[in-house]
C-alpha cells in the first residue's frame, strides 16, 4: 500500500480483521499493534473509539498494559465515515459499545479499500453475544479470537465475569468490577449466584 495511488486503491477490496476475546485478554494490546505496524509501514490510518470510554484516556486507546495510540472518540458508528479521509487503515477498539451501524461502515471501508482493524469483546458479562460483534465475525476476512488467564485455575478463559452488583449491559470497569474466567469456572460462580 506504500506510496499507492488512490485511483490504485479504489480498483482492489480492502478488508475487516477482528480481535475479539474476554477482557484483559490483549484486544486492544493487539489492535495497537497491527497500527502500529502499518504506521512503520508508512500507511495512512485514522483509529476510532467510542466517546462513553473515558477509563485511562479520552483521545488515546490504551491497553491494560498502558501502551497507547491516538484516536478519535465518536458517539455513533456513523461518524466514522463522515471523519474518515483518504486512509489506508482504520482501527477501531471497543467495539462491542457501538451500535450495530459499525457493521456497514466497516463494510463500506473495506469495499473502498481500506483495510479495517476492529477489537472488542465478543460476550457481555452474562455470556452473550455483545452488540454489532457476531455481525461483524460473519462478514470479516480474519477473525482473531485471544484469551485471558482464568483468575481461579490457570486455563484459558473466555468469559468477562462480573464481580460487581447491577444488570446494565455497560458497566465500564478494571480489574475491580470483572475478572476473567475459563467455562469451568464461570460455570460454578454462576450458578452459585444463581441459586
Amino acid at each position: 500500500m506504500f506510496n499507492e495511488s488512490k485511483e490504485k486503491r479504489k480498483d482492489r477490496a480492502g478488508w475487516i480483521e477482528v480481535v475479539a476475546g474476554s477482557m484483559f485478554s490483549g484486544k486492544t494490546e493487539e489492535l495497537i499493534r497491527r497500527l502500529r505496524r502499518a504506521q512503520y509501514a508508512r500507511q495512512r490510518l485514522e483509529i476510532f473509539k467510542p466517546a462513553i470510554d473515558i477509563r485511562y484516556s479520552k483521545e488515546e486507546v490504551v491497553s491494560h498494559n498502558e501502551s497507547a495510540i491516538h484516536s478519535t472518540p465518536v458517539s455513533s458508528a456513523s461518524n466514522i465515515l463522515m471523519l474518515v479521509q483518504d486512509v489506508d487503515v482504520v482501527g477501531i477498539d471497543e467495539a462491542q459499545f457501538f451500535d450495530d451501524g459499525l457493521i456497514d461502515v466497516c463494510v463500506e471501508l473495506a469495499n473502498r479499500g481500506v483495510r479495517v482493524i476492529v477489537a472488542g469483546l465478543d460476550m457481555d458479562f452474562k455470556g452473550r453475544p455483545f452488540g454489532p460483534m457476531p455481525a461483524l465475525f460473519a462478514v470479516a476476512e480474519e477473525v482473531t479470537k485471544v484469551h485471558a488467564i482464568c483468575l481461579r485455575c490457570g486455563d484459558l478463559a473466555q468469559y468477562s465475569y462480573r464481580t460487581v452488583a447491577g444488570e446494565e449491559k455497560v458497566l465500564l470497569g478494571e480489574t475491580d468490577s470483572y475478572e476473567p474466567l475459563c467455562r469451568t469456572c464461570y460455570l460454578k460462580v454462576t450458578k452459585s449466584t444463581d441459586e
